[in-house]
């Protein structure tokens, strides 16, 4: 076993993985909502624009280079911030670099080096998230997770908040490429907050060999979990948030096709989508302390269906600023509950011997839903129409419900195949 981490008080362990999450949801936002904007803007069509997802594949390709991370670590200021800390340097100039992109409708050329910095950024923010995932995963205790969930959730919507909201509303106002100059710097803020992390302790069993790194975590996986539960669970962590995956992928080009000014949607998206999602996060923290993870797991997953059928309303509807609000509202709600459960139901899924690469995995497998999973949103909206989508959208919860019958039982006591630590003892 791992040693522990050395004494941090409560606080400053959650104010850690908070400013983590916000450092995970700055190039995000800044690679899909921003970007979507600015592309919208431009005349670009939707459909093209849906592509974007597939700029998303290193996130779930991550897994390849996780156990590099693992064998050759940068051992100052510990195992984990040597390397996150030169990965978040190298994000904030490829940020700012984005501010020199011309996007145009009419020039194969422009939207072609759209998509290359889409995928450079991509790449170094999921190298980003495989450090950030196992520095997490490693520092909190068992009964610190649940909080740590909701922690690293509220820091990755503060970023969306300030992308979001500040993003849009600077790109209204001057333009596009001032908002991403002010996103790279935004990045920057989280440097001083890694730097001054609770340290990890040295691991008393080190990696010692690639191939130990590689295949350590996956035969532990399977060997803990049995070939056909592991293959539900992956299915489970694949489907679990797919509903977020086709609504967040066309939410922007909607609601400015539906003739909202972009700096409506940002000022709705993150300053009103913020609050709703703090709330959900905080009413999720709340209930999962009472409700455990797999009853969690079904309620959040209900109440996050219910904000894709808000934007089912909306289209269908139509309505002005107060029906925005409602969709908006509800949607980012559940949001909140849902990302805090899935969170906890992954940190519950690692063993802390192999966490960089486990986690890297399974947040891989999930990156499916948004990248090959919805990459074709925009062809299907441009199909269907607006309302027919976002009803497919809250379909699309079924498959996961399904698996949860088997894996997380409502009345059983954890999801079956997690990783128990005692067994380890």
């Amino acid at each position: 076993m791992p040693d522990s981490a050395p004494p941090a008080s409560s606080w400053r362990r959650l104010l850690a993985v908070g400013a983590e999450g916000w450092a995970s949801g700055i190039p995000y936002m800044v690679g899909t909502k921003l970007l979507q904007g600015w592309l919208t803007a431009s005349g670009v069509p939707v459909g093209l624009i849906g592509l974007l997802a597939y700029a998303e594949l290193p996130y779930t390709l991550k897994m390849l280079w996780a156990p590099a991370l693992d064998r050759w670590p940068l051992p100052w200021p510990d195992r984990r911030r040597g390397w996150l800390l030169v990965v978040q340097l190298a994000l904030v100039v490829v940020i700012g670099a984005m501010a020199l992109l011309r996007p145009s409708a009419t020039s194969a050329a422009s939207l072609a080096a759209v998509g290359a910095m889409a995928l450079v950024l991509a790449v170094v923010s999921a190298t980003q998230d495989i450090l950030v995932d196992a520095y997490r995963t490693d520092l909190l205790p068992q009964e610190e997770r649940g909080g740590g969930a909701a922690a690293a959730n509220l820091g990755y919507r503060a970023a969306m908040l300030a992308i979001g909201a500040g993003g849009f509303i600077l790109a209204g106002q001057r333009g596009w490429p001032l908002a991403f100059v002010a996103s790279a710097g935004l990045m920057a803020l989280v440097l001083p907050f890694s730097l001054a992390a609770p340290r990890l302790a040295p691991l008393t069993q080190q990696v010692t060999s690639l191939s130990q790194a590689v295949v350590g975590p996956a035969r532990e996986f399977l060997a803990r979990t049995g070939g056909p539960r592991a293959a539900m669970l992956l299915a489970l962590i694949l489907l679990y948030r797919w509903p977020d995956g086709l609504l967040n992928v066309m939410a922007v080009p909607f609601l400015i096709q539906r003739g909202f000014a972009p700096e409506t949607v940002g000022s709705v998206l993150a300053g009103w989508g913020i609050v709703a999602t703090i709330v959900g996060t905080v009413t999720g923290g709340l209930l999962f302390g009472r409700l455990g993870l797999n009853r969690s797991l079904w309620l959040f997953a209900v109440v996050g269906a219910l904000g894709n059928l808000s934007y089912w309303a909306l289209a269908t509807f139509r309505g002005g600023m107060p029906a925005l609000l409602a969709a908006v509202g509800l949607e980012n709600f559940g949001g909140g509950m849902v990302g805090a459960a899935f969170v906890a139901l992954l940190m519950s899924l690692c063993n802390p011997r192999f966490s960089a690469t486990q986690y890297a995995l399974l947040s891989g497998v999930y990156a499916l839903s948004r990248s090959i999973l919805s990459g074709q949103a925009g062809f299907v909206a441009e199909g269907v129409g607006w309302s027919w989508f976002f009803l497919l959208t809250a379909a699309s919860a079924l498959p996961a419900f399904l698996l949860m019958v088997r894996l997380t039982p409502w009345n059983g006591r954890g999801v079956r195949g997690a990783y128990d630590p005692a067994r380890d003892a």
